[in-house]
Formats: C-alpha cells, structure tokens, sequence
C-alpha cells in the first residue's frame, strides 16, 4: 500500500532521515521506535506530504503523495494537537472530520458513540471546546477522529503517550478491532516498547533516520528491542 523510495530529507547538511526501501503492505499494523531524532515523526510527515523531501518520493496505494491529493480520501492520521481545532467542541469537530470524508452529522454522531468506553465519560456532552481538554482527553479526539470513516490507512504517532494506563488497555482493544475488520494498514510510533509490540505485527526500528532492523514480530521482539536500547545506553 505504501511505498517509501529513496527518501532522503535534511535540514541543512544535517540528514534526519535516509530510507533507501521501505515496504507496507494491507493487513500491517507497522510500528516504529527509535530514540528521539529518530525520524519516526519526520516520516509520518513525508508520508502525509506535510514537509517535503529533498530526495525520493513516497506513494500510497500508487499515487505520490507530494504530486496528488488522491491518497487523502482513504488516508487518515493524528500526529499531534495541531490536527485538532481547539475552538470547536468535539462534537463539532468529529461532524466537520466526518464531513470531508462523506458521512452526515447523524452518520458522525453514532460512529463515534461507539467509543464511550474509550472516552471514559470525559469527552462527549461537556459542552466544552477542545482547547480546554486534558492533553490525555484531546489525544482521545485525535485518535477517534483519525478512525472516523473508516479509511484505509491509518497513521498515529505517540497514541499511548498522555493516557492513564486504563486507556492505554482500551486503546489497544480499539486497534485490535479496527486491523481485524479491516484489510487496510495502520502505522504507529512509540517509545513504549510493550505498547508497540503488543499491537504490531511488524517493527521498524530507526537510528539516527536509517532503518537498522525491520521484522515481523515474534517472541524474541521485545527481549531484542531492549537489548539494542541496552546496548546504545552502554556506548
């Protein structure tokens, strides 16, 4: 689904990110680790065309994403609170979410009524606007908008970070549910190493903006994880 080819990107003569190959196909849930200055975020960005590179390109579902805007309808992500519009309640910002991706305020309304559990009673009714959430509550709203409509892929960076450990569990639950009902891909980033390899089928790990391991998860995956960190706090 996704293609990553030759992507190089730098600011200045500073190179953040050098990924020669990088291959995501339908039914991955790709998680991405690495120690900050990684380039776990600068990649989320080329893939949503937020920054541009300065070498290679990047295609979703064979469209490039920095020559069209045609990945947009069955792309969909939260990054970080600038996704969000703080003067807007929730309510107004899942029906305006759900609005570029054809669903009616009705449509919106009862999708996101699913996720009351997720939401612990502290979002939906407040008559509040976003910008006067908890940073664990608007994570919630980004995270649940990114799922509004469904789309194919999905990419979320840092989702357990802000969120008591209660929703951290739920959170989970929602992603199980989504990869088995859908046959899309969904990408994740997170400096919790048992976070991303209880959801992942597949880890990225990156250092220094180069992929230094790429495997599918297994009973070892989190034991090597921890000794490559082990091994980068020894040096």
């Amino acid at each position: 689904m996704i293609e990553v080819s030759n992507i190089i990107k730098s600011y200045k003569k500073e190179v953040v990110l050098d990924i020669e190959q990088l291959h995501i196909g339908r039914g991955e849930v790709l998680g991405l680790v690495g120690n900050n200055g990684a380039g776990k975020t600068t990649l989320f960005s080329l893939l949503l065309d937020l920054i541009k590179a300065n070498q290679g390109h990047i295609t979703n579902k064979e469209i490039r994403v920095d020559q069209s805007e045609e990945w947009k309808s069955h792309t969909a992500a939260f990054l970080d609170e600038s996704f969000l519009i703080g003067y807007l309640s929730p309510e107004e910002y899942f029906t305006f979410i759900g609005s570029l991706r054809g669903l009616n305020k009705k449509e919106v309304l009862e999708f996101v009524g699913g996720f009351e559990d997720f939401f612990n009673g502290e979002v939906l009714n407040k008559k509040k606007y976003i910008r006067d959430f908890s940073k664990g509550n608007m994570k919630k709203i980004g995270i649940v908008a990114a799922f509004i409509g469904e789309p194919e892929i999905v990419i979320l960076d840092e989702p357990f970070a802000n969120l008591d450990p209660s929703t951290q569990i739920r959170l989970k639950t929602l992603i199980e549910h989504y990869t088995e009902k859908h046959n899309g891909c969904l990408l994740i980033s997170s400096h919790d190493l048992h976070h991303i390899t209880d959801v992942c089928n597949r880890i990225v790990l990156l250092d220094k903006g180069k992929v230094v391991k790429d495997n599918l998860k297994s009973g070892q995956t989190l034991i090597d994880l921890k000794k490559y960190f082990e091994n980068e706090i020894a040096k």
